[in-house]
């Protein structure tokens, strides 16, 4: 079967060179977007603001709840509880600051990942597969095997629970990936797990003083978190000819619990939809982005809010951000907590696990809060 071909500044592509990646097409040398990569005129980052309530520039940016972990650790503890619930019941993401994971830590896990999406492709596309439960996994777009219009992103995804399991598969090269990406899983792992606590609490279905372990969802779900998935995704969004035409991620929800976003202070990028429109989210130095996803808007019955989201690209700068993606085990099946659940608030989503999420975004795509809908009762 014969491939699809375009004429790009007199450069004929390929459409079999798009599954190779944007990194892979601007090595060779690009004047203008693909057209597999032009999104529709509606789904455009467009710089008219006006018409299209976008806010893309710099000034127009939107400042998110900052949690400052230290003090939720200490005597503030119950004040910071509140300040984090309504982060999460308002806007779903918020900033973290003074989360005690040592500068170098995140400085090394920005280069090596950085170094890997300089590595040539023929040694990046050794972890190319189709197969979403690859303990590894180099890709482009969202979903290259669904998605109609490509978005300006090639990913290394990394698999961290169980770690001496999964590392063993891990890249190679660079040298250091492994222990670098290693140490740094552990690390955000523990934070996550005590953000976890936090959020519990605030929602108050955390017991306090329970008297019989086994007997108490709270010490369930600890157990059940401590055991959970946790997925590293090196994001790389290359220079871009006309960012105006395409999106670096197109507006998704992430299906976990918790996502801890590293971003590149550098340049801007990501955008959250708040207050019915886009705003760009204003890089804090030293600090992690942190948003709800999926599981944790079921399990608090909707109190706490999965947020749409996207990220933009620029025509100047190659992008890096990196993403600790947190929920229960991968066989675990994610409903609203009972404490939750009374007569004047009945249960609004159906029990779901990461099998019914695979299953559902590799038969129909992953689009908006598309599976997030198909959990509602209401």
């Amino acid at each position: 079967m014969s491939l699809a071909v375009e004429s790009n500044n007199g450069h004929e592509v390929e459409e079999s060179k798009y599954h190779r990646g944007v990194r892979h097409l601007c090595e060779g040398g690009i004047e203008r977007v693909p057209r597999k990569y032009v999104f529709p005129v509606s789904e455009r980052p467009s710089l008219d603001t006006e018409r299209s309530n976008v806010c893309y520039s710099s000034n127009q940016t939107l400042k998110l709840p900052v949690i400052d972990f230290a003090h939720l650790q200490g005597s503030n503890r119950p004040q910071v509880l509140k300040c984090l619930a309504n982060a999460c019941e308002e806007y779903g993401f918020f900033q973290l600051v003074n989360h005690g994971i040592p500068s170098e830590v995140i400085e090394e896990m920005g280069s090596v990942g950085r170094r890997f999406f300089e590595l040539p492709y023929e040694e990046r596309c050794k972890y190319m597969t189709p197969d979403m439960r690859s303990p590894v996994r180099y890709g482009t777009s969202f979903n290259q095997n669904r998605d109609q219009f490509f978005c300006w992103r090639d990913f290394l995804k990394l698999s961290c629970h169980p770690l001496p399991q999964h590392l063993p598969s891990w890249p190679s090269n660079p040298t250091d990936l492994r222990e670098v990406a290693a140490n740094y899983s552990m690390k955000t792992k523990l934070l996550y797990l005590k953000l976890m606590e936090a959020i519990l609490e605030s929602l108050g279905v955390k017991e306090t003083a329970p008297t019989s372990r086994e007997d108490h969802e709270s010490d369930r779900m600890a157990r059940d978190l401590e055991n959970g998935s946790q997925i590293v995704v090196v994001n790389c969004y290359p220079a871009c000819p006309e960012p105006d035409l395409t999106l670096g991620m197109p507006p998704h929800s992430d299906y976990g619990m918790l996502t801890l976003l590293l971003q590149d202070e550098s340049v801007q990028g990501l955008q959250v939809h708040h207050g019915g429109r886009w705003v760009t989210v204003e890089p804090l130095p030293n600090s992690f982005v942190v948003n709800v996803g999926d599981h944790l808007e079921i399990f608090s019955n909707g109190r706490f809010k999965s947020v749409l989201h996207r990220v933009l690209v620029n025509p100047s700068s190659t992008r890096i951000s990196i993403a600790s993606l947190h929920s229960l085990s991968f066989d675990s099946t994610v409903r609203p907590s009972p404490k939750l659940i009374d007569e004047a608030n009945p249960s609004h989503y159906k029990d779901t696990d990461f099998a019914s999420f695979l299953h559902y975004i590799s038969s129909v795509g992953h689009k908006g809060k598309n599976f997030l809908d198909s959990r509602k009762l209401t």
